[in-house]
């Protein structure tokens, strides 16, 4: 349950910024993707996140959300896996700039759901 509600503190943290710094948290995408080791990062956090997320669910408030949760983290991990790194990254470069103007309202919502992740990982 800890490693859900450290993952919806997480999330808020990039949710705010991308309330309060749209272009900055678009750069900091855009940067992420150009390290070695992104595309590595991206498929192992969201496999170990699926699995735990998995694990812990009958911990939460909403287990069978939870449990959602980490069949699509999962599988959003078994998938990027089986993507070349070079697809995943024009993918991150792509989204980046598309959704540039939109970050600042996807970031109110994600702010509402950061909280409601931490709500019901049942630490609050």
């Amino acid at each position: 349950m800890y490693f859900i509600a450290a993952f919806g503190l997480l999330m808020l943290l990039f949710s705010l910024v991308m309330v309060v710094k749209p272009a900055a948290f678009a750069d900091g995408i855009i940067a992420f993707s150009e390290q070695p080791y992104f595309h590595i990062v991206e498929v192992v956090s969201r496999i170990i996140a699926g699995v735990i997320f998995i694990q812990y669910c009958a911990d939460t408030r909403f287990p069978q959300f939870f449990l959602a949760i980490g069949i699509v983290l999962l599988c959003v991990g078994i998938g990027l896996a089986c993507t070349p790194p070079s697809k995943h990254r024009k993918f991150a470069l792509w989204s980046a700039q598309a959704f540039k103007n939109q970050f600042r309202l996807i970031g109110v919502v994600s702010v509402l759901l950061s909280l409601l992740l931490i709500y019901a990982a049942g630490i609050a």
